[in-house]
């Protein structure tokens, strides 16, 4: 993603697309705008323990495979997005990819969509990293049922009318 901003935290508040004048909501017209290349990176965290990151690392999670499991449900779920959020697109999503990164005490999941349409891909991110995070939750709460998912966020996207820019 070359030629990218820094996200501005404090721009100015934009117009609600989703909402029209009287307050009711509205799926976006997208009929008119440029089909690019557009793709988008999101995360989220799941806070563990050492025990279970022990456990993952080694294969032993009483359920099997997390990794793979969770894997496969972020890539899922990316192309049921507009199943599951009501005003969004239905995309012919291109890529997406699903990584873990393992830590002390967690598990920081990043997905990254891809596609060439009209609208972007944010929300398809957002929900393959949220989706893959919901099912380590599924394949670690045997072993610890106080796990936290925390950090979902864009981490970056590109293409579109409103440019680049990286969190």
């Amino acid at each position: 993603m070359s030629n990218s901003t820094k996200h501005p935290q404090s721009a100015p508040a934009a117009t609600l697309t989703h909402l029209r004048a009287d307050g009711t909501a509205l799926m976006v017209d997208v009929s008119s705008k440029d089909e690019t290349t557009r793709e988008a990176t999101a995360q989220a965290v799941v806070a563990t323990t050492a025990e279970v990151l022990s456990l993952l690392g080694a294969g032993e999670l009483p359920k099997g495979d997390a990794l793979a499991v969770a894997r496969v449900a972020g890539i899922m779920a990316a192309k049921k997005t507009p199943e599951l959020i009501p005003l969004c697109h239905p995309l012919p999503i291109s890529k997406v990819t699903v990584d873990f990164a393992l830590a002390a005490t967690s598990i920081t999941v990043t997905a990254l969509v891809k596609t060439r349409s009209v609208t972007g891909v944010e929300m398809e991110a957002l929900t393959a990293a949220s989706v893959a995070a919901l099912s380590l939750y599924d394949m670690i709460k045997a072993v610890d049922k106080h796990a936290v998912l925390t950090d979902i966020k864009v981490l970056a996207k590109s293409g579109g009318k409103s440019g680049d820019w990286v969190l």
